[in-house]
Formats: C-alpha cells, sequence, structure tokens
C-alpha cells in the first residue's frame, strides 16, 4: 500500500509518480487519463461498468452538455500498473453545492461503479479513498452505484478497515436480464402466455405493411447507419418534444457519434433495429464490457404506438442476447419501475446514492449527508412539477 500523501488544496493534482511514469498520480482531468493504461483496467475490472471506458467516457466529457469537467481518482499498485479508476467532479459542479466533497460522474448515464482491478480490488478502493482524501475531500458521493456488487463491497472492507462505514442516501432496485438463461421461457415467465400472445398479434398487425425485421449492428460502417436510424427516431419522439433528443445539441451530437464509432471499432458496442419493410420502427443502443451488456437507450415510431414497437425490439433484443455465449447479464440502464423493461426484464440489481465519509470521527461529515438530503428532497420536489406541468402541456 503507498505511503499516505500530504493533504493539497481541494481539488489539485498530486505530482507525478516518476519522471518517467506514463501515468498522473491522485486526482486528474479525465482526459488526461492515458487510454492504453485505462482500456487495461477497463477490461480487467472486478466489476464491469460499460460507462467508464475511456472511449465513452472522454467522448461524454468532451461533449455532451453538462458533462464537462470531470476528473479522475487514479490508484497505482507498486509496478505503476492503473488498478483503480473512479471519475469525479467537486460537489460545487455536480450539486451546486461549495462543499469539500468529491461526487461521482456520471457518464450520461446512471450508473457509477468504480473500475477495480480484478486481482487487487480491495487495494484499489483503499488507495482511491486514500487520493480523495490527499486531495482534500471530507467525504465521497456515489449515486447509483451496484450497492452489493464485487466494487461496492471492496469499498466498504477498505473503510472497515479505516474505522469508517458508508451510508446510504437512497436506494432503489433496477432491471435486469439474466441472459444465462433460455429467453422464451424468461419472457414465458415474465409476460405470460396471455401478454405474448397480445404481443404475437400486434407483430402480425406490425407486419400487415410490410415483412418486419431484426438486425443489429456491430461493425463501424453498420453502426454509423444504425445511428443515423436511431436518432431520427428518437428526434420524431417525445423526447424531441420536451428537446432532450440527442440530435438538439451539438455537443450531445458529436459525443454520441465520437463514443459509438469508437466503441464499435473494439466490438464494444451494438445497435439493434426493428424495421418494417425496410423502414425503421424501433431501435435500442446496447453497450459491452466483459460478460455484461448495458441497455442505454430505445427509441420507436410512436405512430406505430398500438403495436408496441420498443417492446417488440426488446423481446428481440432479449433473444439475441441470451443466445450469446460471451454475454451473462444485461443493465437496462432504467429508472426505478420502468413501465416497459421492469414487465419484460424482471430480474433486478440494488441500486443506491452511497455517501462515504473519508475519515473517522469527523464532525462535518453528518452535516454534509444531510445537506446532500435536503438538496435532494428538493431537486425531486422540483422534478415531480415540472414533469406534471409538462404531461399537462402535451395533452
Amino acid at each position: 500500500m503507498a505511503e499516505t500523501s500530504t493533504a493539497l488544496p481541494f481539488g489539485s493534482t498530486m505530482p507525478r509518480a516518476s519522471a518517467r511514469g506514463e501515468a498522473t498520480r491522485g486526482l486528474v482531468a479525465l482526459q488526461d487519463v492515458p487510454q492504453a493504461a485505462w482500456s487495461r483496467l477497463a477490461a480487467r475490472a472486478i466489476e464491469p461498468n460499460a460507462y467508464y471506458e475511456p472511449a465513452w467516457a472522454k467522448a461524454a466529457c468532451a461533449h455532451a452538455r453538462g458533462h464537462g469537467g470531470a476528473k479522475a481518482l487514479l490508484a497505482f499498485d507498486g509496478n505503476e500498473r492503473l488498478i483503480g479508476l473512479l471519475p469525479v467532479l467537486p460537489a460545487s459542479k455536480a450539486l451546486s453545492l461549495p462543499l469539500p466533497m468529491l461526487v461521482a460522474w456520471q457518464a450520461y448515464a446512471p450508473l457509477t461503479t468504480p473500475l477495480l482491478d480484478r486481482d487487487t480490488a480491495q487495494d484499489a478502493a483503499d488507495l482511491l479513498i486514500e487520493v480523495a482524501c490527499a486531495a482534500g475531500a471530507r467525504a465521497l458521493l456515489l449515486p447509483f452505484l451496484a450497492i452489493e456488487g464485487p466494487a461496492a463491497q471492496a469499498f466498504r472492507r477498505a473503510l472497515s478497515r479505516r474505522g469508517l462505514r458508508t451510508d446510504i442516501l437512497h436506494s432503489h432496485v433496477r432491471a435486469q436480464l439474466d441472459a444465462t438463461g433460455d429467453a422464451q421461457l424468461i419472457l414465458q415467465a415474465a409476460l405470460g402466455a396471455k401478454k405474448l400472445k397480445e404481443l404475437r398479434r400486434q407483430r402480425n398487425r406490425l407486419a400487415d405493411d410490410g415483412p418486419v425485421t431484426f438486425t443489429v449492428a456491430t461493425t463501424p460502417d453498420a453502426v454509423a447507419c444504425a445511428l443515423d436510424d436511431f436518432l431520427a427516431l428518437e428526434a420524431r419522439g417525445w423526447k424531441g418534444r420536451r428537446g432532450t433528443a440527442l440530435t438538439q445539441d451539438a455537443g450531445d451530437l458529436a459525443f454520441i457519434r465520437q463514443a459509438t464509432g469508437a466503441l464499435a471499432a473494439t466490438n464494444q458496442l451494438q445497435i439493434a433495429t426493428l424495421t418494417r419493410g425496410g423502414v425503421p420502427v424501433a431501435s435500442g443502443l446496447v453497450l459491452r464490457q466483459g460478460d455484461r451488456a448495458f441497455f442505454f437507450k430505445i427509441a420507436y415510431d410512436e405512430r406505430e404506438a398500438k403495436t408496441s414497437p420498443g417492446v417488440q425490439l426488446t423481446l428481440d433484443l432479449t433473444a439475441h442476447l441470451c443466445a450469446d455465449p460471451d454475454v451473462t447479464g444485461a443493465d437496462s440502464t432504467a429508472i426505478a419501475r420502468h413501465p416497459m423493461i421492469d414487465h419484460v426484464w424482471r430480474a433486478r440489481f440494488a441500486m443506491a446514492d452511497l455517501f462515504v465519509p473519508l475519515k473517522a470521527h469527523d464532525s462535518l461529515a453528518p452535516i454534509l449527508r444531510n445537506i446532500v438530503l435536503t438538496r435532494n428532497a428538493a431537486r425531486d420536489g422540483a422534478r415531480a412539477i415540472l414533469h406534471a406541468f409538462q404531461r399537462f402541456r402535451e395533452k
């Protein structure tokens, strides 16, 4: 384990490991983390997080609306090998609160599971905590953390060795797919014979105006074409009406084009498309890391809502993922109690907003925790009012 560093001004950068060292220690700009070292760590992570793949995260940080300015906590072993990485923002930027706290950065998706080397996960977690302390942080906040996963367990063990304990501020469960089973049995158990019969009737109705085909784009050229179809569908739907479609912001568009192109080149991104008579009616973006898939976004032609094209796509995608021997599970990346995916993918995993005090017996920690809770309650109330107003306008 590395020696404890002298505390630095909050948000500063620690010195280089050596004159020769490829990577910079400590809290550094996300864009400055060497791509090769980061990619090696992602491939060896004890728990996959495709949204912390360097190609995805760097594109989001460079271009996506409201996602710039991220830094990274880095952990190295004695051979200067990168063994831990957690992208973060200061609370002043992430929460608009001037607090001595770092908040795990969401790379355009609600998942902040840190990358920890599978052979040294607990040491990596311990070093990330040490670096956060050295940067002046009194607490870490990890929203949307897979709380029962091995990465969260490694953090809890590292904190326990320091006499610290975590605090769950909010928790919920998220839909996932157990892709090790038979797709037909999974869908039968989830939806039941009556609902499946209705979906088959809707699919036949969808096919009245042309053959329905499910395809999965995997090569860079095919992904680029499929992305155009996805973007067009999304822009014509409710996200387009609310102004949140990816094409409606130049930065978001640059991000998704750069990220999907780079990940397609390394076989880490697929785009599933359902067409009728050659015309797309539904599309979904799926990232891959290790043995896990991540269902990032879905878009469908709302004019065909009576035939449930989004559900039809998800049924075909379920069969596609279950048939892939390299995939053991898929994260829906969905909100809690999602009205569609929760009924199709019935497996669940626990998510939490985890508050991590970094110093034992720190009287400031409970104050920081309560400030975050108050801020989150105010945010959630404001969002509920906004969404109610938007639904009223759309009627």
